[in-house]
C-alpha cells in the first residue's frame, strides 16, 4: 500500500515547479467523481487509439495489398512504438496533466489525419516510380511509430493522475485502469467496420476520432485538473486544442473534395460510380460514350481498357472446350465471365456465387457494367447465389457441375489463404462430375511467380492434373492502372486425376485469343515454373 500524501501545513501555498504539484490534485468536483471522469477518458482515448490502428491496417491493405503481412508491421511496429512511448513518459510524470493534454493533441492530430495524408501520397505519388514507389510504406510506418508512442505514454499519465486524486494501491489502480482501457479497446474495434466504415468512410471517419481524443483530453485537463495547471499553460493547451479542432474541422469540411480529387488522381478523370458495397469499394470508370470500362475492386484494376474483354475470354474459353451443360461461376459478380460462358452453346444452367451483392447489383443496373457483361444475370439460365465461396461449396453433396470458373481476385488478396487452398479445391473435385474441368485465375505470372506455382502444387495435392498458361495484362493500357494493373494473368486449367488436360479452344472463338497464342501463352507460363514448393492449407496459408 502506498502511503497517503502528508498535509501541508495550514495555510501554505501549494508548491508548484511549472506545471506539476507535490501534494494531492485540487479538484472541483469530489474525488469519486474525478477518480471516475478520468477512467472515462481513458476508455474514450482506448477506443480512439484502436481506431487508429484498424485504420491504418485497413489503408495498407486497400492501397498496397497483402493484407496479413501489412497487418503484421502495423500492429507489430505500432506495438514497440508503444513500449518505447511508456518509457517516455516517465519524464512527464511531474507535469502529468499537461503532459497528457499534449499527447491527446498531437494523437488527435496524427491519427485524425493519417488516412488523409496515406491516400494523398498514394494518389499523386504512385505512378511516380524509383523511390517514390516506397513512399505510402515509409509514411504507414512513420504513421504507425508516431501513433504508438503517443498511445504508449496515455496510461502511464492516467496512472499518475489517478493517484493524484486519491492514492491507493498499485494494483487496484492498475485493474480499474486496464477495464477501462480494454472495454474501451472493445467499443472503437468494433464501431470502426460497423458504424464509422460504413457511414463515414475512412477519412471522415479518422478525422471524427480524432476530434473526439482531443476533446476527450482537453475536457479532462482544462476541466477537472486546471487548478494544478499555470495560467500560461492553460491558455497554451486551450490554444492547442482549438488549433486541432480547427485542423480538423477544416479537413473534415473539405473531405468529400479531397476524396473526389484524389480518387481522379488514382483513377483517371472518367469515373463515374464510386460506392463501398459493405464488402469493398467498387470504382467504376469510363463505360459510356464510347470510352472504355474501367472496375476497381478494392484499388485495383479488375478489368478495364482496350484490354477488357481479354481477361474473361482467355479465364473461360479453355475450360469450355468440352461438355459444358452445367457451369459454377465463384465470383464473377461483374458478370463479364458469365458473359463469356453464355456464349458458348449448349449451356443449360450457370450458378453464380459471389458475396458481395452490391456489385452484382452494379452489374445488373449500372449502364457500362451491364452493358460490358451483355446483361448477363437477366439470362434465366443464371442464378445468383450470395454467399461465402467456400461455405457454399461445402452444401455441395453430389458431383452436380461439369464446368467450375473460379474467377476470384488472386491468391494475394485477403481471401488468398482460404479460397486458393488444398481445402477448398477439395470441395471443389468434390462438386465437379468425373470429366469435369476447373480453371482459375491464380494471379500474375511474371509478378508473382512463386504465388502462381503454389496455386498449382496446391491443386495437385487436391487430386488435379493442371496446364499452365497466361495471358498479357492490361499494364498501363488504361490511364487509371499504372501501378495497380498486372502485367499479365496467369490461368490454371485443372481436371481431375494424373492426366493434365489440354489446352485447346472450342466454339465460339474467342476474339482476343487463338490456339497459337494459346500455345505461346503456355510456354511463357512454362518458362517461370517453380518447382518443390508445398502446397497452401487453411492452417498453414503459403502465399
Amino acid at each position: 500500500m502506498i502511503e497517503p500524501y502528508a498535509p501541508a501545513p495550514p495555510g501554505a501555498p501549494p508548491v508548484r515547479t511549472g506545471s506539476a504539484r507535490t501534494g494531492p490534485a485540487r479538484l472541483p468536483v469530489r474525488p469519486g467523481t474525478g477518480r471516475f471522469l478520468v477512467l472515462v477518458c481513458g476508455f474514450v482515448c482506448a477506443a480512439c487509439g484502436l481506431v487508429y490502428e484498424l485504420e491504418l491496417v485497413a489503408f495498407a491493405s486497400y492501397l498496397i495489398g497483402d493484407p496479413v503481412t501489412q497487418a503484421s508491421v502495423v500492429l507489430s511496429v505500432m506495438v514497440f512504438a508503444m513500449g518505447i512511448g511508456s518509457l517516455g513518459a516517465k519524464r512527464l510524470r511531474r507535469r502529468a496533466a499537461t503532459g497528457f493534454g499534449a499527447v491527446e493533441s498531437a494523437l488527435a492530430l496524427t491519427g485524425g489525419c493519417s488516412a488523409m495524408v496515406l491516400y494523398a501520397v498514394f494518389a499523386w505519388t504512385a505512378g511516380w516510380g524509383g523511390a517514390w514507389a516506397y513512399g505510402p510504406r515509409c509514411l504507414l510506418v512513420t504513421f504507425a511509430l508516431a501513433i504508438g508512442l503517443l498511445i504508449g505514454a496515455e496510461v502511464p499519465l492516467l496512472m499518475e493522475l489517478i493517484q493524484r486524486i486519491r492514492r491507493q494501491d498499485a494494483g487496484g489502480a492498475v485493474a480499474d485502469l486496464f477495464a477501462a482501457d480494454y472495454v474501451g479497446a472493445l467499443v472503437g474495434g468494433l464501431a470502426f467496420p460497423f458504424l464509422l466504415l460504413p457511414f463515414l468512410g475512412q477519412l471522415t471517419g479518422a478525422l471524427l476520432t480524432g476530434t473526439v481524443n482531443v476533446v476527450a483530453g482537453g475536457a479532462l485537463v482544462l476541466g477537472l485538473f486546471r487548478r494544478d495547471l499555470t495560467r500560461r499553460a492553460r491558455w497554451t493547451l486551450l490554444l492547442t486544442t482549438l488549433a486541432v479542432l480547427g485542423v480538423l474541422g477544416s479537413a473534415a469540411a473539405l473531405a468529400d473534395d479531397f476524396e473526389r480529387a484524389a480518387r481522379h488522381a488514382v483513377y483517371g478523370d472518367d469515373v463515374r460510380v464510386a460506392v463501398r458495397t459493405g464488402v469493398q469499394e467498387v470504382v467504376l470508370a469510363g463505360g459510356t460514350h464510347g470510352r472504355p470500362l474501367g472496375l476497381f475492386l478494392d484499388g485495383r484494376l479488375r478489368v478495364g481498357g482496350p484490354d477488357g474483354r481479354r481477361y474473361p475470354e482467355a479465364l473461360v474459353a479453355p475450360a469450355l472446350a468440352g461438355p459444358h451443360p452445367r457451369v459454377l461461376v465463384l465470383g464473377g459478380g461483374d458478370g463479364l465471365a458469365v458473359r463469356e460462358v453464355l456464349r458458348h452453346r449448349g449451356v443449360r444452367r450457370v450458378d453464380v456465387v459471389e458475396r458481395d451483392p452490391g456489385l452484382v447489383r452494379l452489374a445488373r443496373r449500372d449502364p457500362g457494367l451491364s452493358a460490358a457483361n451483355g446483361h448477363a444475370f437477366a439470362d434465366p439460365r443464371v442464378r445468383v447465389a450470395t454467399a461465402d465461396a467456400l461455405a457454399w461449396l461445402r452444401t455441395v453433396r453430389a458431383p452436380a457441375y461439369d464446368v467450375v470458373v473460379s474467377d476470384l481476385p488472386g491468391p494475394g488478396t485477403a481471401d488468398g489463404t482460404k479460397l486458393y487452398s488444398r481445402e477448398f479445391y477439395g470441395l471443389v473435385r468434390r462438386a465437379l462430375t468425373a470429366h469435369g474441368r476447373l480453371v482459375v485465375h491464380a494471379g500474375p505470372v511474371t509478378g508473382r511467380p512463386r504465388a502462381f506455382w503454389t496455386v498449382a502444387a496446391t491443386l495437385r495435392t487436391a487430386g488435379f492434373a493442371v496446364s499452365p498458361y497466361r495471358v498479357p495484362g492490361p499494364g498501363s493500357g488504361s490511364p487509371a492502372g499504372a501501378g495497380r494493373a498486372p502485367g499479365d494473368w496467369g490461368f490454371l486449367l485443372a481436371a481431375p486425376g494424373r492426366d493434365a488436360p489440354p489446352l485447346r479452344l472450342g466454339a465460339p472463338r474467342p476474339r482476343t485469343l487463338t490456339r497459337a497464342d494459346l500455345a505461346a501463352d503456355a510456354r511463357a507460363a512454362e518458362r517461370t515454373r517453380i518447382d518443390g514448393l508445398r502446397a497452401s492449407t487453411l492452417a498453414r496459408p503459403r502465399y
